[in-house]
């Protein structure tokens, strides 16, 4: 574990005035290295807009979350339904420092990635409700969310198996790249628990052979189901996994954090220098899933001591507070008004009906294979970019 965890707030260096526009913190102490030669800068310069704005979306995802929570205890939501609050820095970081054109792809913790992602909390507690208004249209549920105009590929329920997919992403972004300028990326999220999944191992093979525009990200809450890191793996440094892959380890619930290691590593990993393996030192409230109480292999004390002392949002809230961005009463209005918008929202996707029996064969088969029915590939890429055969006749 990261050494500055639990102390970063009390570490933190700040240059600020009383509500100015803009402030520098300290990040010394968030990033270890694995073969690489410089890392994220340790000193980062926020305005208040960019810092307000992530309090928000960090917000919202509690609140969501919390509501899920109550909605599956209700009876309102069945089936599986694995929660996300206490790792909200992570997704946070990760959307703010990716491009829209980036692919993502998470496992089925991935309520909050579909909302960071330009999900809306009614499409996606729609979702969980199985109603009509849902992200995937109330055929999904809580693990298969899924956006393809704001690049998020799932939401998937295997353990492990959404890595493959993001690297074939990568794959594609680094076959319709240009020459000579820089690649989108592609990130695939997974927990410490399916970091040593066999597919994961070959996916990193074949990223770094091939230098793909890849990010293996390990969102590393500490337990795999309800088995310590210590029990489950017999590595516990996950960002040194890629062996010959570099690798960083991230402060996961320092929000200021992730996103300055993540704009470092997706413009190491788009400028062409192959993939890299990021560990999120992270923590989730909530056990596995809604079945499993998260008290019987660790207890109550250790999840108020990590509260208590590392909690994401209660540092973000300090952060704009010593930056002189707000005090308490105007981050404790804007609270108030997320949580009557997520109540608002819920009651829209409550009053959703249910999908329609006609739609179940709906997004199967593709309608036909014509042009406009079906994604025809531009063209097809050759060794040497210029001899590539387009569908146009010529390159775009």
């Amino acid at each position: 574990m990261l050494s500055s965890l639990g102390r970063t707030t009390a570490r933190m260096g700040l240059r600020a005035r009383a509500m100015s526009s803009s402030a520098t913190f300290d990040l010394s102490g968030s990033f270890e290295l694995h073969n690489l030669e410089s890392g994220p800068n340790t000193t980062v310069e926020y305005s208040k807009d960019d810092l307000m704005k992530q309090f928000e979306l960090m917000y919202t995802m509690r609140r969501m979350e919390i509501t899920c929570d109550n909605e599956y205890k209700a009876r309102n939501i069945r089936g599986f339904c694995h929660l996300y609050d206490g790792q909200e820095a992570v997704a946070t970081g990760i959307q703010t420092s990716l491009d829209a054109e980036d692919s993502w792809v998470t496992s089925y913790r991935c309520h909050c990635v579909a909302l960071a992602r330009g999900g809306s909390v009614e499409k996606i507690v729609g979702e969980l409700f199985g109603n009509a208004c849902g992200m995937s249209k109330g055929k999904g549920g809580s693990m298969h969310f899924y956006s393809k105009k704001n690049g998020f590929f799932g939401g998937h329920g295997i353990v492990g198996a959404q890595v493959p997919v993001a690297n074939g992403l990568a794959f594609a972004h680094k076959y319709k790249a240009k020459p000579g300028e820089p690649m989108n990326v592609s990130i695939g999220c997974y927990g410490d628990g399916a970091a040593n999944q066999g597919q994961i191992w070959e996916s990193a093979n074949m990223a770094a052979l091939w230098k793909l525009p890849m990010i293996f990200c390990i969102e590393n809450n500490h337990y795999g189901m309800g088995t310590s890191i210590d029990r489950h793996s017999s590595i516990n440094d996950y960002y040194k996994m890629g062996n010959a892959i570099p690798g960083i380890r991230i402060d996961g619930m320092n929000v200021l954090a992730t996103t300055e290691g993540m704009r470092f590593v997706k413009e190491y990993c788009a400028s062409g220098n192959g993939p890299m393996y990021v560990e999120m030192m992270t923590y989730r409230y909530h056990g596995h899933s809604m079945s499993d109480p998260g008290t019987t292999y660790r207890n109550r004390e250790e999840i108020a001591f990590t509260r208590s002392t590392r909690d994401p949002l209660e540092f973000i809230k300090k952060s704009i507070i010593d930056a002189g961005f707000a005090d308490a009463e105007e981050l404790k209005g804007i609270e108030k008004r997320i949580r009557k918008s997520v109540q608002e929202e819920v009651k829209k996707a409550k009053e959703s009906p249910k999908p329609a029996p006609e739609s179940l064969m709906q997004h199967v088969f593709a309608v036909d294979l014509e042009s406009d029915q079906s994604e025809m590939p531009s063209h097809i890429r050759m060794p040497d970019h210029a001899k590539s055969y387009w569908a146009s006749g010529k390159a775009d």
